[in-house]
């Protein structure tokens, strides 16, 4: 039993997921599926119980997909990228909904003030949050346009001090090139900040590679679609590819 307890330790503390939207559309590919919903929300409680402090930061591609959607509807791209937080928020909403439905504690931090559904993101009251053992979900990725969810993810792990960003996604690591667009792609088990800039991964922003260089983070990609993956993550199990300095 002792021998199992110990293979159960997380290897990281404090974490931050990023979340794809897409994930939660699962294969409806729109909108939010309530089945993938309550499989990824038990699957954090599993490692809140743990004792793994959380952020998260969820996108939008499930409801509105930025600047690919805002050319589809000849909108401003700067007007597709607010479009594009306002839907992080839902996720965000729908995600803490199915978290507390577990038991768990959480808190929605949005980037700007929408103070009737979410409190506005203070780095100190983010950190207390976590100490505190809530799970914290971040949303409206960092509050201006031209800026990812992915570089919000790397930016909100830098500001709670996570020792790691998980981008749990429905790739299974990072490629060459693009997996979708040709199978042959070859798969890397792990990767430098430096290598993936110069190849250019489609799966990471470079903003995003490029913070998590600078404070020598490693970022974890990873198919979340899988269950148990992400736990297997946490246990330090060789699940995807891991990007580090």
């Amino acid at each position: 039993m002792m021998g199992d307890d110990m293979m159960q330790q997380p290897k990281y503390k404090r974490v931050l997921l990023k979340l794809s939207g897409e994930v939660l559309a699962g294969a409806k590919g729109f909108g939010i599926d309530p089945d993938v919903l309550q499989r990824i929300a038990s699957e954090i409680m599993e490692l809140h119980s743990m004792g793994v402090e959380m952020g998260i930061v969820v996108g939008g591609g499930n409801i509105f997909r930025g600047l690919k959607d805002a050319a589809r509807y000849a909108i401003k791209r700067v007007t597709g990228d607010y479009i594009g937080m306002l839907a992080t928020v839902i996720n965000a909403l729908a995600l803490q909904d199915a978290i507390e439905n577990l038991g768990a504690e959480t808190r929605v931090m949005t980037a700007f003030e929408m103070r009737d559904v979410a409190e506005p993101y203070i780095q100190r009251r983010a950190l207390r949050h976590l100490e505190l053992g809530r799970i914290v979900i971040f949303a409206a990725g960092t509050g201006n346009p031209f800026f990812t969810t992915d570089t919000a993810a790397s930016l909100r792990a830098l500001q709670i001090g996570a020792e790691v960003v998980l981008k749990g996604t429905d790739v299974d690591g990072v490629y060459e090139r693009d997996p979708h667009e040709d199978p042959s792609a070859h798969r890397f088990d792990e990767i430098t900040h430096i290598e993936a800039l110069k190849l250019g991964v489609k799966v990471l922003d470079a903003a995003a590679i490029s913070l998590c260089h600078d404070a020598n983070i490693p970022i974890i990609v990873f198919n979340i679609c899988i269950p148990g993956n992400l736990k297997r993550v946490i246990l330090g199990e060789p699940v995807g590819t891991i990007v580090h300095s």
